[in-house]
């Protein structure tokens, strides 16, 4: 078949494994009148920490922070941000904490002063539901009772996951459909975005990557045909090429790596199998682990994507990739590769879940890990590191180049969902430095933020939920455990989010 039609084939289908069996679940639902206690049990918590959690009952307008100290010069710019905040509408509320409507924030940095602003993205679902006043579609990960059949990918698209600025815009990122234009100035939603006609609706995964030169690669997955469609887009934001690969035993891919000549992805064995689908599963539900399979990492040339090669490391999970390098040697060429593993995927399955419920299920402990790929044996290693890990990353400069240092959220809590703190790690000698926020904390995502040849600039923000109000920090990324040089509190609390992205002003 022509690749065309291929992508074709693929933006028709979209979001396919949400389609085809909502009509059969969702009549069993009205003929049961069954209904979860999910909301009621949220409610009824007394988990000081749920407030991560809980549906903003609206936008948040643009407000000034109280700020101690003073932000660099180099951090003067907007810290954009986004994550799953709408998680319950008409009593119902929802079974992971992915499937929440996005709401997309942006914090204003200009020395003392730092202004915030959020909004919720007004796509076509949430405008739907919101002007029903109930559920009307399936999610990733639940299927509200009447869910109606969705009229393509993007009717169910929530719009909550990542962010890329590109071109004064900021596109809000999903896994199953297009990406969402916001106006940088005002958060306004501009409608879709529309790379070329015939791929209306593809999916447009939430982790692109941007080389030092501004080329822009990102990937989406077509569970149901078994494909992984790619992109290369021009700095200036025009498309320069689109295409597929076939993928047998698709798995649930979020992230990617490029190098200076290469496409990595790291397959973990969580595989999409279409006959749990059609028997009613949710599309979380629909995929199986299948540790046999190991973890397979496939690379790709960048240049003639019909060039690829695929090498097996032992099995485990992965939600997100550091980066990537490659190297010439005697040897032959090899990729290291720094990514987040844990030994399976209950944090997707369970502690995501009940996170929805008000409670702290711990499961596998993610670690810093660093693999080597040599493409002449075809033989991959890994190292896992002392460090427990989530959301690293790295200098955007060094994006496919080496690099040491990579930022990542630490110290998992026995008693709290997620981390309290945030370090940085040299990924070849495993050195670690850190920051603990405290107790009633719970840290997201910080990103690296360069300042010409000083050492740089640590940005990132924490739910304080002792005090119900998130805070926004600055460390000198050369030493976190000096504590914040600038922080920003918020008047109130945020909803825990997952990715961000800084531009300077």
């Amino acid at each position: 078949m022509e690749r065309r039609e291929l992508l074709r084939l693929l933006a028709s289908a979209g979001a396919l494994p949400l389609l085809a069996p909502l009509a059969p679940l969702a009549s069993l639902a009205q003929a049961t009148g069954t209904a979860d206690d999910w909301q009621a049990q949220f409610e009824a918590s007394s988990a000081p920490w749920k407030i991560g959690f809980a549906t903003p009952p609206g936008d948040f307008p643009l407000t000034r922070a109280t700020v101690r100290g003073r932000f660099p010069d180099a951090v003067a710019g907007t810290l954009f941000r986004i994550g799953p905040a709408g998680h319950d509408l008409g009593g119902e509320r929802y079974h992971h904490w992915f499937d929440g409507d996005g709401m997309v924030h942006r914090f204003v940095i200009e020395g003392a002063d730092v202004r915030h602003q959020g909004r919720y993205v007004a796509t076509s679902k949430r405008t739907a539901e919101a002007r029903a006043g109930r559920r009307l579609f399936e999610t990733f990960a639940t299927t509200p009772p009447g869910a109606e059949p969705p009229t393509s990918a993007d009717s169910i698209n929530v719009a909550n996951t990542s962010v890329l600025p590109l071109q004064g815009e900021v596109l809000a990122l999903w896994e199953g459909g297009s990406a969402t234009r916001i106006d940088a100035g005002t958060l306004d939603t501009l409608g879709l975005k529309t790379w070329r006609a015939d791929l209306a609706g593809m999916p447009f995964s939430a982790h692109p990557k941007v080389d030092p030169d501004g080329t822009v690669w990102n990937f989406g997955v077509g569970s149901t045909q078994g494909l992984l469609a790619l992109y290369e887009i021009a700095p200036e934001g025009t498309l320069r090429r689109a295409g597929v690969v076939p993928v047998a035993d698709m798995p649930m891919v979020h992230d990617f790596a490029v190098t200076e000549r290469h496409l990595v992805f790291l397959l973990p064995p969580l595989v999409y199998d279409g006959r749990r689908k059609g028997t009613g599963e949710s599309f979380l539900d629909a995929h199986v682990w299948r540790p046999k399979l190991g973890m397979r990492a496939l690379v790709i040339d960048k240049q003639n994507w019909e060039r690829r090669q695929m090498l097996a490391l032992p099995a485990g999970f992965l939600f997100h990739v550091g980066n990537a390098w490659e190297e010439d040697t005697p040897r032959g060429t090899q990729i290291h590769i720094d990514y987040v593993r844990s030994d399976n995927a209950d944090s997707v399955f369970i502690s995501n879940r009940e996170v929805m419920r008000a409670r702290r299920v711990k499961t596998t402990e993610p670690h810093l890990t660093v693999a080597t790929l040599n493409l002449a044996s075809g033989r991959a290693t890994q190292t896992a590191l002392a460090q427990e890990a989530e959301f690293p990353r790295i200098d955007p400069r060094r994006v496919g180049m080496r690099h040491r240092q990579v930022v990542h959220a630490t110290q998992i809590r026995r008693d709290l969902p997620g981390f309290g703190a945030v370090a940085r790690t040299d990924v070849e000698t495993g050195r670690s430095q850190r920051f603990v926020y405290g107790q009633q904390t719970m840290v997201e995502e910080h990103v690296f933020v360069p300042d010409g040849a000083k050492p740089g600039w640590v940005l990132g923000t924490v739910l304080d939920f002792g005090r119900q109000k998130t805070l926004l920090s600055c460390f000198a990324a050369d030493n976190l455990a000096a504590g914040p040089v600038a922080q920003a509190t918020l008047p109130y609390a945020l909803p825990l989010g997952l990715h961000g992205a800084f531009v300077p002003a």
